[in-house]
């Protein structure tokens, strides 16, 4: 595929990027080899390959669940400036 100057413009202002004169056809060259790969990967037979996610294995490598006692419910309550029923008394929001 042939990349002209006019590609590149659109191009970089798609990418917010802002090109001098002389670096418009360095640019379309290499776009266009990128373009060239790209073919030649989408020519590939890829019919016996797994699709995958990730390259690298990936393992979930959070902790473990236990069960810990959490903070005392009348020590975290006394910081509140007023209490109802084991909890928290805020002002009405929502009428």
């Amino acid at each position: 595929m042939k990349i002209t100057e006019e590609m590149v413009d659109y191009i970089s202002v798609l990418s917010r990027l802002q090109l001098p004169q002389e670096e418009k056809a360095a640019m379309a060259a290499q776009l266009e080899g990128i373009v060239a790969y790209m073919d030649v990967l989408s020519g590939l037979d890829t019919s016996a390959v797994e699709p995958m996610s990730h390259i690298f294995p990936l393992k979930n490598v959070t902790r473990p669940d236990e069960v810990v006692p959490s903070g005392d419910r009348e020590e975290l309550l006394a910081n509140g400036p007023a209490v109802k029923d084991g909890a928290f008394l805020v002002p009405k929001t929502v009428e």
